[in-house]
């Protein structure tokens, strides 16, 4: 992972550069969001994460045991095989599909310093055109502060 970004007096954004090995991979990119968000010094507030390719995605699911994330892998290759005769001429219309039905943005809250993710899960790349190194861009919105005496 690498990580380029600018630091500023209320949004901190990063661009990580996230490097894939296989044609269709989900890839966890917690520890490198939490690596982030420990950068940004932000507290509270919201962290958006974005992918700007059309052939690869973020999601939030399990993520304690790898064989979910194969498991989501396979079946998504299953169901939208790669070279099944679509009209794309680049010829992976497939990793197309497969961006549109995952979304290539999520938005998960940040308190005390933290993700809030439920006990299992973790953000992953979904790359579906592999392998390839990746953009994923990441907002870190801190809450207002509070006007509380």
């Amino acid at each position: 992972m690498a990580a380029k970004g600018h630091r500023s007096s209320s949004p901190f954004t990063c661009t990580l550069s996230i490097r894939t090995s296989r044609r269709t991979e989900l890839k966890d990119v917690t520890g490198e969001i939490k690596a982030a968000i420990h950068e940004s010094g932000c507290a509270d507030g919201v962290c958006y994460l974005y992918v700007p390719h059309t052939t690869a995605g973020v999601l939030i699911n399990e993520g304690d045991d790898p064989a979910v994330a194969r498991d989501i892998e396979a079946t998504l290759d299953r169901l939208i095989p790669h070279g099944a005769g679509y009209k794309h001429a680049e010829g992976n219309s497939d990793s197309h599909i497969k961006t549109a039905l995952i979304g290539s943005s999520e938005t998960v809250w940040i308190e005390n310093g933290r993700l809030v993710l439920g006990r299992w899960q973790a953000i992953f790349l979904a790359e579906f055109d592999g392998p390839r190194t990746r953009e994923l861009r990441v907002k870190i919105v801190p809450d207002p502060p509070s006007n509380e005496t």
